[in-house]
């Protein structure tokens, strides 16, 4: 593991580094994005940065330096084995009182990478009776304010999952607390639109772009109780790329499925040809 901030790799990514009264430590003001790194390249790190970008400009905390956030990466894999890994770049608000008002100096950008374990191909998920607020002024943002997932995801954890899954105040299936839900439903691919709050997700939109090419894919909303109805089921992320469901909650799913075992080749055989897409 690496760690960068501010233009300077740390000695340790353990070593005390950052100001006590930064505003992404005291309200969680700040965006992040997480990266993954195949055979040492960061895959997909342009779409990510853009998102950090827009993001970052959503919160109001202004648009990052992205040449700095890029020199970060270089710095933190350069040295690194990373057959496949993860890179978190994190930019907050910057230094700023006890309270929510924020302060007016420049902002922190942390970058750290470290290997990471592929994900397996199949997994289980929970979903849980909190939702998503799809007119939340966060919605559509990757912020730093994680404590709901984190709860989200240890609810998940003792049920037997990996992902917590939710529905929107509409209740409609939303999204994971980081990732993109897919569903097979009579021979088609199906995932929420932007509308029901979901994260717009790289992963999702690279997914429709190339596995939409092949296969019926399309965006529309539904009732969470789709998961209890659907065929196959499946997560998109950055890390997990298109990963099969076998359980939903106490349900029972084939894993993978024909249309998700398609999708997954698919994913893959494109995903070999483009680092940066």
């Amino acid at each position: 593991m690496k760690a960068w901030l501010n233009g300077r790799v740390l000695d340790s990514p353990r070593d005390p580094a950052v100001n006590v009264l930064d505003h992404g430590i005291v309200v969680g003001d700040g965006v992040f994005e997480t990266v993954a790194v195949i055979d040492g390249r960061p895959f997909a790190l342009t779409r990510h940065l853009e998102r950090l970008a827009r993001s970052a400009e959503g919160l109001g905390i202004g648009g990052p330096d992205l040449g700095l956030a890029r020199e970060g990466v270089a710095a933190t894999c350069d040295g690194q084995e990373l057959p496949f890994g993860r890179i978190r770049i994190t930019v907050t608000s910057g230094e700023g009182p006890l309270g929510s008002p924020r302060g007016g100096g420049p902002q922190t950008v942390i970058v750290v990478s470290e290997p990471a374990e592929r994900p397996g191909p199949v997994t289980a998920i929970a979903t849980v009776p909190w939702v998503r607020n799809e007119r939340s002024a966060l919605a559509g943002l990757k912020t730093t304010s994680y404590a709901e997932n984190a709860l989200m995801v240890e609810y998940a954890r003792a049920r037997g999952g990996s992902e917590a899954v939710m529905a929107n105040t509409r209740g409609e299936l939303c999204e994971g607390t980081g990732s993109n839900v897919m569903y097979a439903i009579g021979g088609q691919l199906v995932t929420p639109t932007l509308d029901s709050g979901c994260l717009a997700g790289v992963t999702r939109a690279l997914a429709i772009e190339w596995i939409g090419a092949e296969l019926d894919v399309v965006e529309r909303d539904a009732p969470l109780e789709v998961l209890r109805e659907a065929d196959e089921v499946i997560l998109l992320g950055t890390t997990r790329n298109v990963q099969a469901i076998e359980r939903v909650d106490d349900r029972e799913l084939p894993a993978p499925g024909p249309l998700t075992r398609m999708a997954q080749e698919i994913w893959a055989r494109e995903q070999a040809q483009h680092d940066d897409p």
